[in-house]
């Protein structure tokens, strides 16, 4: 059982294992690696083991890079002979959250079986491993506070925030720090076949160390959703009730206890589960739970990531096969769904090992607490909420365009594997445009934005000029589907709603009202048609009427000098 092998590594290590004991082990599963520690430790082993590489990959804002760590048993680390060669990725974050570090201490054990074991060799027949050690530096340095107040250990850890106070698990899509920008080349260069995000998780109580994080299926790709509901949903579960761990989808349960219901997890592309998702990639969140003490957190890390190699070198060939048929799939779909909602009417019975949830009187409040009395488990039927709907759609255009002035929308996309073609001559084009006809924005700051919601727009035909060097993106790519969460503005996390945008949002030119008095009655003059409508609305609308310059306003919008751009959404539809 490697659960046993775990433990028993954290008390007596043998043989060449003394030699590279983790901090982890040394505090017998008390203590996890600082930063230096960590890419310290990679270091040495790498020089040991010749199927380990640790390579700097990119700057984050922590003014520290990156570091990546390949593990090959056949001493290969470029991805792109290792997929002509047929093997899969397995790509593994840790510590984007540092307060939450199991993964950090879990990979380091994983690493250093993997190269010293023989039963762990076997599991780099088809697969290779590349780590992130720890993706949020800044965040893992700052341990001046214990600043999660409801866990379980460890002594000591990182705080959520980088060195920009920005949750990295909230920035894959708008990319605000250096830490993403380094991320994204690293990802799409490995493009691996299943991405494992290493957390732990607050909320409830109940008696399981890990709680899972799939990928939506709703919003899962029809292809990928095949293979991973029937084989390897099913062995990652088996597997880890196997080795002591049984586990539960993530555990949430807005406003309620677990025994009335569970909902699943919506993991737009903000977070990192629902970015890999966009590229065909099969990802997780562990969430192991934050009562559990710390050494059991890491071991269940530890064994799934285990089991998912187990699970990857059983399937590496189909694995490899869906992924290219969820490739072909994505560059040749049409209609695109957004706008998601759970379906409240749709649940699954699921067998749960909770806690009893009892209200006892505060001694802060005099006011009924919840607690979950742990000398009371029991194992019950719950509802289970997994299911979402999209109310609404949309059809993919031939094309987008999108002017080069949008300098930092172009760098997204590029880093995300997304081909844009400059034009070559300035060129007039007929296309759809939109008109932004609302939107809300949030009222306090989300992670360095005013992100807006409920957009809903216009569309309109027209023929636009272009300039040469304006970006032409065809809608035949295996990235369609980051290109259109990203750029339909209605998608809960496109560059508009989370204010790329945000210029065409404010009027540029105004007019003064004793001048635009005289000109206002030329042009009504001259617009019979308009000049009707003007006097109706005078007549049925009495604040209007006693508005001067509400009624000036409205002539102007209506004539040549009023601004088109103003808020026309600046990227086009080519139908």
């Amino acid at each position: 059982m490697f659960l046993l092998v775990c433990l028993l590594t954290l008390i007596r290590p043998v043989g060449d294992s003394l030699r590279w004991v983790t901090p982890f082990e040394q505090s017998h599963g008390t203590e996890t690696a600082t930063y230096h520690q960590a890419i310290s430790w990679y270091q040495k082993l790498a020089k040991a083991y010749p199927q380990i590489q640790v390579k700097k990959s990119g700057m984050t804002d922590s003014g520290l890079p990156l570091h990546v760590v390949v593990i090959s048993k056949d001493r290969r680390f470029d991805p792109a002979q290792i997929r002509l060669e047929g093997k899969s990725v397995l790509f593994i974050d840790n510590g984007i959250h540092p307060g939450e570090p199991c993964g950090i201490d879990a990979s380091m054990m994983l690493a250093r079986d993997l190269v010293q074991k023989p039963a762990m060799k076997r599991l780099l027949n088809h697969v290779v491993v590349v780590i992130i050690p720890i993706y949020n530096i800044g965040g893992s340095l700052n341990r001046s506070w214990p600043s999660r107040a409801n866990q379980n250990g460890p002594k000591s850890y990182g705080f959520r925030g980088n060195a920009r106070n920005l949750d990295l698990d909230r920035d894959f899509i708008k990319s605000d720090s250096r830490n993403m920008k380094s991320f994204a080349p690293i990802f799409h260069r490995w493009n691996p076949d299943v991405m494992i995000d290493n957390h732990a998780s607050d909320g409830a109580d109940y008696q399981y160390v890990m709680t899972l994080i799939e990928t939506q299926q709703d919003v899962f790709n029809p292809v990928m959703r095949r293979y991973y509901e029937a084989m390897m949903r099913p062995a990652l579960y088996e597997g880890m009730k196997k080795e002591g761990y049984p586990m539960t989808p993530y555990v949430e349960s807005f406003h309620k206890t677990p025994d009335s219901g569970i909902d699943s997890f919506m993991d737009y592309p903000r977070f990192s589960s629902g970015y890999a998702a966009l590229f065909n990639t099969i990802s997780f969140i562990t969430e192991t739970h934050m009562l559990k003490p710390y050494r059991q957190r890491v071991g269940a890390s530890c064994q799934f990531m285990r089991v998912m190699l187990q699970v990857m070198n059983r399937d590496y060939h189909e694995l490899l096969r869906v992924r290219s048929d969820a490739d072909r799939y994505v560059a040749a779909q049409k209609e695109f769904r957004y706008n998601w909602k759970m379906d409240t009417t749709s649940w699954k019975p699921m067998e749960f090992n909770g806690y009893a949830a009892e209200y006892h009187t505060s001694k802060v409040t005099g006011l009924p607490q919840l607690y979950y009395d742990e000398h009371e488990p029991y194992t019950k039927q719950i509802r289970y909420y997994d299911r979402y709907i999209a109310l609404d759609s949309v059809r993919a255009p031939q094309a987008f365009i999108l002017p080069q002035a949008w300098f930092r929308v172009a760098e997204r996309l590029r880093g995300n594997g997304v081909i844009l073609q400059p034009l070559k001559h300035d060129t007039a084009i007929a296309v759809t445009a939109y008109h932004i006809a609302d939107y809300k924005t949030f009222s306090r700051p989300y992670e360095g934005h005013y992100p807006h919601s409920d957009v809903t727009v216009n569309p309109f035909r027209d023929t636009l000029s272009f300039r040469k060097g304006d970006y032409l993106i065809r809608m035949n790519q295996k990235t369609n589907r980051y290109i259109m969460e990203v750029l339909d503005p209605r998608f809960s996390d496109s560059f508009f709603r989370w204010n790329f945008f945000d210029s065409v949002l404010m009027q540029k030119e105004y007019f003064e009202s004793y001048v635009f008095d005289t000109v206002a009655v030329g042009i009504l003059h001259n617009h019979p048609a308009l000049d009707r409508e003007f006097r109706a609305k005078q007549e049925s609308d009495t604040s209007f009427a006693n508005d001067v310059r509400g009624q000036l306003n409205w002539i102007y919008k209506r004539s040549k000098y009023f601004e088109p751009v103003y808020m026309r959404y600046p990227v086009y539809r080519v139908e």
